[in-house]
């Protein structure tokens, strides 16, 4: 069996993990999420978008080229695009991009039945496209999309497609269990014949979670002989995501001799500011980054702990910058500010450092200290604050809450330098607060979208004056989600809402401002 030293890690957080339901990174945060994956983990590659998606894409994609370009990093930047020249290599060359990651279909059942095309076609489309991003100045990788079901069904034109493939100027071919439906067994056949039939290609293997095999089959797949692995931080990806970077890094670093560029020690904050980013709470029994994963209940393990480390294993938290807890372990002191923003591997810039530190003074108005906890959230707030036009804001709300009396909330709201007033009664005190918004909205001809979720967490400690982070998910022609960060809960929920109404008028002027293009009137909010 094939064992290759050196191994590749594409980070692709940016694009496949951004295709998590209800996960999209704004541009500010992409960039900043680029910087700690080259910067402070050091990973080879990172994959940060897929062509033709959007302005706002495109706007995120040139905000990290610029950056990788006075890095010396551009290189370890690739953009996924698909065979539709000149389109998709126009737009990434545009972007400021030079590598594409070239999307085909790697089973004849994909090829026959959604681009319903011959082999023949698909190969003289394929050649046109790359032979026009080497003219533009593109380094080429291909991905075989739908692979692991072309290796079970129509092998003879997957190996026909490499076989092609290895005649054109490309990097690396990447070899994707787009359904996650493989287990270890099939990966080594598959990868071991691809490695022996072709040991000059450079192989990359892209796992996704459906059976909870990503990590096992990317495991299989480098120790068969693949040269690269695809990984999302927190394995986050569609349907039951990708392989999780953090628990792939333990594996190999464990179990073979394979050379990784990645620093154990910067895993775990880079997990935490990922999971502000995108919003989704990471679980706290998960392998290296769970909350819970290297605390110790009190009793027998903590006294085993103390005379032997009885219950220690080559998998130390030291290794992840995280230290070993126990039940009742210490709380966390009082930290400065600008040295833990630095110890976080955040480079803000001097505008966004200044704001943060702002909010933080802000903040400690409020309660009696800010810890390192709590910056995460902080700055995760800021940034989307710093994205989002402030058309609307609440300008002021009166709330009560009695025993035996319905909670009751009177509002005022500042539409385009218009002001509207409300008062309404709920169950709870958001809820009299929505009702309230709702009755403005209505008089105005104008519907919110539907709230589908609603997530409160605060840092951890436990400690009664802790912030408290508000995340809500909304419905309209597509699912969003926005954070309201504040010392009290219902003031927070309030603070999500307003970023919500903020967003939805942006969204409606972007449709308008397409429907004048288009001559189509479907805009999301009327003005």
């Amino acid at each position: 069996m094939a064992v290759n030293n050196k191994i590749e890690i594409m980070d692709t957080t940016l694009r496949d993990g951004e295709q998590t339901s209800g996960v999209s990174f704004l541009p500010a945060e992409k960039l900043q999420v680029a910087k700690l994956l080259l910067e402070e983990l050091q990973v080879d590659r990172i994959e940060v978008a897929s062509a033709r998606v959007s302005d706002g894409e495109l706007e995120g994609v040139r905000k990290i080229t610029s950056w990788a370009a006075d890095k010396g990093l551009l290189d370890k930047v690739e953009v996924l695009g698909f065979v539709d020249t000149p389109v998709s290599v126009d737009w990434i060359a545009s972007a400021g991009a030079k590598v594409i990651n070239l999307l085909t279909k790697g089973s004849l059942n994909h090829l026959e039945h959604q681009l319903k095309k011959t082999p023949g076609e698909h190969f003289e489309e394929i050649r046109e496209v790359v032979n026009y991003a080497i003219q533009k100045g593109l380094a080429v990788n291909v991905y075989l999309e739908d692979w692991s079901n072309g290796m079970r069904n129509s092998k003879s034109y997957t190996l026909g497609l490499i076989d092609f493939l290895l005649g054109l100027p490309v990097k690396r071919i990447m070899l994707p269990d787009t359904l996650g439906l493989l287990e270890p067994k099939e990966v080594r056949t598959f990868i071991g014949q691809l490695t022996r039939k072709y040991p000059e290609a450079h192989f990359d293997f892209h796992a996704h979670n459906d059976y909870d095999l990503a990590v096992a089959n990317t495991l299989d797949a480098v120790r068969s002989g693949a040269k690269g692995i695809h990984t999302t931080v927190n394995g986050l990806g569609e349907r039951a995501g990708n392989t999780p970077l953090e628990s792939i890094v333990a594996a190999l670093n464990d179990f073979g001799q394979h050379k990784l560029t990645v620093e154990e020690k910067k895993i775990y904050r880079v997990s935490k500011l990922v999971e502000q980013f995108a919003g989704l709470r990471i679980p706290v029994n998960k392998p290296v980054v769970g909350e819970n994963v290297f605390t110790q209940t009190a009793g027998i393990h903590a006294d085993g702990d103390q005379k032997r480390n009885l219950y220690f294993s080559d998998l130390l938290p030291e290794r992840f910058g995280r230290t070993r807890k126990y039940a009742l372990g210490k709380t966390s002191g009082k930290a400065n500010i600008l040295k833990n923003i630095s110890e976080l591997g955040i480079s803000l810039n001097p505008v966004e450092l200044k704001k943060v530190t702002q909010k933080v003074i802000e903040l400690g108005d409020q309660k009696e200290k800010i810890t390192p906890e709590d910056l995460p959230y902080i700055i995760s707030d800021v940034l989307q604050q710093e994205s989002i036009r402030h058309d609307i804001k609440i300008e002021g709300y009166h709330m009560t809450h009695s025993k035996d009396l319905k909670p009751t909330v009177q509002l005022k709201l500042n539409i385009y330098g218009k002001y509207y007033e409300s008062y309404a009664s709920g169950i709870g005190q958001y809820d009299s607060f929505m009702k309230a918004l709702k009755k403005i909205y209505k008089s105005l001809g104008k519907e919110l979208p539907k709230l589908t979720d609603f997530h409160v967490t605060i840092p951890p400690g436990g400690r009664t004056d802790a912030l408290v982070e508000t995340v809500i998910t909304w419905q309209t022609l597509k699912i969003f989600k926005t954070k309201g960060l504040d010392g009290d809960q219902t003031v927070a929920a309030m603070k999500a809402t307003e970023k919500m109404l903020n967003i939805l008028e942006q969204l409606g002027s972007e449709n308008e401002k397409n429907d004048n293009k288009d001559g189509i009137e479907n805009s999301l909010i009327a003005r």
